[in-house]
């Protein structure tokens, strides 16, 4: 099932949180060979996780991690204009645009939690009245977002083959909804219970809404 948690909650689901944070170390660590900072317990924090950031997460019948993704708006601090502004014309930043970063999927993952977890990601644009998604992303993942039907448009890249890195926004249609949905095994209804019976009126919660002068500007 689809859960979404914000970081101040997820010491109610501690099994859950230290498998996320561990899965992350072995998938960037480990597997890509990121530099990232592992810590004692053996999971993958940043700062971006101290933010109170929005998180995304497929939980397996055992309760255990099986994938997940973290959420900020980019009217405050993000990476994408933090440490990739050199692939941007100005800084992303807009109350309709959030922050898509740390898509984690657990070893041996199955093809329907990828596309659960962009399904979860559909329902909190829909729930919140966000246009976009931002994010960074690697060569590899361009299959993946191909796979499961959620290509974003691409607004700057660097680097040749393997080695190159892109900035991509993601809108999600009626029509990549119903693809993810069914790549899922997840009706829209029950998407949307799981939304709904985990934000209830939380979602209201506000973030800035101001823009710097210069931010890159994006029709809704």
């Amino acid at each position: 099932m689809l859960r979404y948690l914000y970081a101040d909650q997820l010491h109610h689901h501690p099994k859950l949180a230290s498998g996320m944070f561990q899965d992350r170390a072995d998938q960037f660590k480990t597997r890509l060979g990121w530099e990232v900072a592992v810590n004692a317990q053996g999971e993958e924090r940043d700062t971006y996780d101290s933010l109170n950031p929005l998180y995304v997460i497929w939980e397996e019948p055992d309760g255990s991690h099986g994938g997940s993704m973290r959420f900020l708006p980019t009217t405050g601090p993000v990476m994408v204009n933090d440490h990739f502004s050199h692939l941007l014309t100005g800084p992303v930043c807009s109350p309709l645009i959030w922050e898509c970063t740390r898509f984690c999927l657990r070893r041996a993952a199955g093809a329907h939690v990828a596309a659960g977890l962009m399904l979860g990601g559909g329902e909190i644009m829909q729930g919140f009245g966000i246009k976009h998604f931002v994010g960074v992303f690697d060569a590899r993942m361009v299959r993946i977002y191909r796979m499961i039907g959620s290509s974003p448009q691409v607004l700057g890249s660097q680097g040749q083959g393997r080695d190159r890195i892109s900035v991509g926004l993601w809108d999600f249609t009626p029509q990549a909804q119903a693809f993810v949905s069914a790549r899922a095994g997840i009706t829209p209804e029950q998407s949307r219970f799981w939304f709904d019976q985990a934000m209830g009126f939380s979602h209201q919660y506000h973030w800035p809404k101001t823009a710097p002068a210069g931010a890159i500007a994006l029709a809704p």
